[in-house]
């Protein structure tokens, strides 16, 4: 069962995420400039709601490279010497295949379940003087099948809903991989978009009344877009990333669900304060199969009021997907809209709240 959500969002004056010069992203589609916010910031924004919406935090995950200070800190709270503690954490990541460089990062930057840190300690504690003897410590080794299993068992995913929706990868430890059961789009602007800046100048409080001028000057690029974004969940991916449990599977798509409603990029808010939310909403719950609705905006909108008519839009398009592709296998389509009409749906498929159209779509995919 697949569960998508399309989103039409639109920002004023922001720069939620950007490039490596700090200017708004952009990608070209349909021979135009778009404004675009990346997945990865989505999914983020994302993350960081789950525990408002139903997770406990033991329930989500922690990307880090950071897992030796973590768990040291345990080890020396359990009465060990901090240096020892930290080449015991060291040379076991060793043994599992993982090297760390000489400030104590990892190799990689681990998607990990938050236990992982406790069992990480409780195997330090466990093994210590077996660990104390290796001499070159942060030197990765390719783990027996006996450690690897080990490791497999600190490292696991299987509680964290985050880990489970969004996947991990390690490249040259596939045993670690997990395939993710979320699918999120790099959001594009409906309309086509040429970045700007401001012109911003400081002066200084206490500077001498008879002096003027700026004591600071300098430009902060920004753009205005309303944005068509795109995710999906793979329930059945979902709960077999969690073990089978069909329990934590079901209030993990209530929390992705709500959470991707209310996710907003943190990119220069204080200076923007663009906290905008969702206008028009369309959910729907498939069998298989997905319909991402992005080319509803390969030509871009042009009408003044953009939300109406990336509204229409958007539904129209929905619409004629529906009537070539036909109905089979959908099990629900639910639409929610604060200021448009969805004329290209039918009318028991709009509801006029939040709380209608989450509860209609996760009824129909936990049916």
């Amino acid at each position: 069962m697949i569960l998508e959500l399309h989103l039409l969002q639109s920002f004023p004056v922001s720069n939620l995420n950007r490039d490596d010069v700090g200017q708004p992203k952009t990608a070209t589609f349909g021979g135009h400039t778009r404004a675009r916010v990346s997945s990865q910031s989505l999914k983020r924004s994302a993350r960081l709601l789950f525990q408002d919406h139903g997770l406990d935090i033991s329930e989500t995950g922690v990307r880090t490279k950071r897992l030796v200070d973590s768990t040291a800190d345990q080890l020396v709270a359990q009465g060990r010497d901090e240096k020892q503690a930290r080449e015991a954490v060291i040379a076991a990541l060793g043994q599992f295949g993982f090297g760390v460089d000489a400030n104590g990062l990892a190799q990689y930057l681990l998607f990990i379940g938050r236990s992982s840190i406790d069992l990480l300690a409780e195997y330090c504690q466990t093994h210590w003087d077996a660990l104390a003897g290796i001499e070159k410590k942060g030197t990765k080794v390719k783990p027996d099948k006996a450690l690897a299993a080990e490791a497999k068992r600190i490292l696991d995913g299987s509680r964290a809903v985050d880990v489970a929706l969004f996947g991990r990868m390690i490249a040259d430890n596939k045993d670690f991989n997990v395939d993710a059961a979320s699918q999120v789009a790099h959001a594009l602007s409906t309309h086509a978009v040429v970045n700007e800046f401001d012109f911003y100048t400081a002066v200084d409080d206490l500077k001498p009344t008879e002096d003027s001028g700026a004591d600071m000057i300098g430009t902060i690029d920004f753009n205005s877009a309303c944005y068509y974004r795109y995710a999906n969940v793979d329930l059945a991916q979902l709960t077999h990333n969690l073990g089978d449990d069909t329990e934590l599977a079901a209030r993990g798509v209530k929390a992705w669900l709500h959470a991707f409603v209310h996710a907003v990029p943190g990119g220069k808010q204080n200076s923007t304060a663009a906290r905008t939310m969702p206008d028009t909403l369309l959910g729907v719950v498939r069998d298989n199969g997905a319909w991402n609705l992005a080319n509803a905006f390969q030509k871009p909108v042009t009408d003044p009021d953009i939300m109406a008519a990336s509204t229409e839009r958007l539904t129209h398009h929905f619409s004629r997907l529906r009537g070539f592709y036909g109905d089979t296998g959908l099990r629900a389509v639910v639409g929610a809209s604060v200021s448009s009409t969805l004329p290209h749906l039918r009318d028991d498929e709009v509801v006029t709240g939040i709380d209608d159209f989450t509860g209609r779509l996760l009824a129909a995919a936990t049916a």
